[in-house]
């Protein structure tokens, strides 16, 4: 994977304004975006799947623009082919498991039907261990259940880039550990390239192929980052 990302975004609300200058380039297949709460980190993330737009500068995914103000470039999330995990993992009530993850296909205005079968999202009912809760809403299920659920909508659509923000924040100690193996698991299985963003050391520990460490907006340059008995050089 190649990614690059070097954007410039002012925000104004409630009267505080937040400058956001992100520059930094990566060939891992696991970055964590690495920094303290308000640090710029979901901005960051917002701006590469599109959610988010720049005032200027440039996002580049494998050589292909998906944004460049200098040449009118700004692609739709849809287009950009990545899939975005948020850090409430953002299910819909009203829907079953299994429409949650057919939603990840879906292209009509109606919701997808309680009982139709997809064989994508068959698959990842089965390869989530979630058969057994595909007919259950999301009140109903625990944190790793709707982490499994907010992880197979995304990946459903095959998508050519994961990115997570802060995806373990909402879980306990214990089944933090557990969520971390599995998604550690499930991205060297698929080999997609993945972005998670965190202020937490021991997810650095785990996914941290390379950290850029975010401060204030902005890339902290020299800074290091020591977890886990390893040292990481900031970009």
């Amino acid at each position: 994977m190649t990614l690059t990302v070097a954007i410039r975004k002012t925000l104004d609300t409630a009267g505080r304004r937040f400058a956001l200058d992100i520059a930094f380039e990566t060939t891992a297949r696991r970055v964590v975006l690495f920094g303290p709460s308000g640090s710029g980190k979901t901005l960051t993330l917002q701006a590469i799947a599109g959610l988010l737009r720049p005032d200027e500068g440039v996002i580049r995914f494998e050589e292909r623009a998906l944004f460049d103000s200098g040449g009118g470039v700004d692609l739709k999330p849809q287009a950009r082919r990545v899939a975005y995990l948020f850090q409430d993992y953002a299910l819909f009530p009203h829907l079953n498991v299994r429409q949650n993850i057919a939603f990840g296909l879906w292209r009509g205005w109606l919701n997808p039907s309680r009982r139709d079968a997809h064989p994508d999202v068959e698959y990842w009912l089965d390869a989530l261990e979630l058969r057994g809760v595909a007919q259950s809403h999301p009140v109903h299920l625990s944190g790793g259940q709707k982490q499994r659920v907010a992880l197979a909508r995304a990946l459903v659509a095959r998508p050519q880039m994961l990115l997570l923000d802060e995806p373990f924040s909402a879980l306990d100690q214990a089944l933090r550990v557990r969520m971390r193996e599995e998604l550690a698991a499930l991205q060297a299985r698929l080999d997609i390239p993945m972005v998670l963003i965190s202020h937490d050391p021991e997810d650095v520990d785990v996914f941290g192929e390379e950290v850029v460490r975010v401060v204030d907006g902005r890339v902290e340059s020299g800074g290091r980052v020591v977890v886990g008995g390893g040292v990481w050089a900031g970009r």
